[in-house]
């Protein structure tokens, strides 16, 4: 009778180890890939500058009310949809290109030289082309192939290479664009012309309250019901 007690109790935590791993497997993972709008120090790479961050840390900004990683834009999304955090591979004042503020060479923090290092994600929701649109980067001409590393330094081929990259390097996973609100309307239209070229679905915000031009609490709560909404409506 012992042994019939010891083998129960050795099957009930075998099921309930597989019934756990199995619920972590299903969980769905997601990646965010961004600039600013979407750190939170200690959350991204830290080799990456946060602009978000805690009260006390030489990162957190004195004119915005964002002070806890729950108050971000992403986490409400992940922790709302019950979504599994893959990797926050985000950077603030990452541009799709090169051409950086102060006419610097961006591409070591580009979000095409980033495209590799996004894990294995089930779903990518990439916010990008604020800085670009900032920095005053020219967008050049739509080119859908055969790009050089001379295109980078234009924003239509350089954030073309970036969305091909992306579905070619994680075929399985669903990517969602998302654009910012109050950006220069040719790389608003930029972005949503390339993504409807590659079938991407692409949110464009709205009336998203910000401080310091990032957004604030009430702006990063908008932000993550446009982006619940967005993704049940393209699943």
């Amino acid at each position: 009778m012992k042994h019939f007690f010891s083998a129960l109790a050795i099957g009930v935590c075998m099921l309930a180890f597989s019934h756990s791993a199995s619920a972590q497997k299903d969980s769905v993972r997601v990646t965010i890939f961004g600039d600013s709008y979407s750190t939170f120090e200690g959350y991204i790479p830290s080799t990456h500058e946060p602009w978000y961050a805690p009260e006390g840390s030489k990162w957190h900004k004195k004119n915005n009310d964002v002070k806890q990683v729950e108050q971000t834009w992403w986490w409400q999304v992940i922790n709302q949809m019950k979504w599994k955090l893959e990797i926050n591979n985000s950077w603030s004042g990452s541009t799709v290109g090169y051409y950086g503020y102060r006419n610097e060479n961006y591409d070591y923090r580009s979000f095409n030289t980033r495209v590799p290092y996004l894990g294995e994600p089930d779903i990518i929701l990439c916010c990008c082309g604020t800085n670009d649109s900032w920095t005053g980067e020219l967008c050049g001409e739509y080119k859908y192939a055969n790009w050089t590393e001379s295109d980078m330094w234009y924003f239509r081929p350089a954030f073309a290479r970036m969305v091909s990259n992306i579905r070619q390097n994680y075929p399985t996973a669903k990517l969602y664009i998302i654009i910012n609100s109050e950006l220069k309307p040719e790389h608003t239209e930029t972005m949503q012309i390339i993504s409807k070229h590659y079938g991407v679905p692409c949110l464009l915000l709205h009336d998203i309250d910000k401080q310091g031009g990032h957004p604030s609490q009430a702006g990063m709560k908008a932000f993550a019901k446009q982006v619940i909404d967005f993704v049940k409506q393209n699943k």
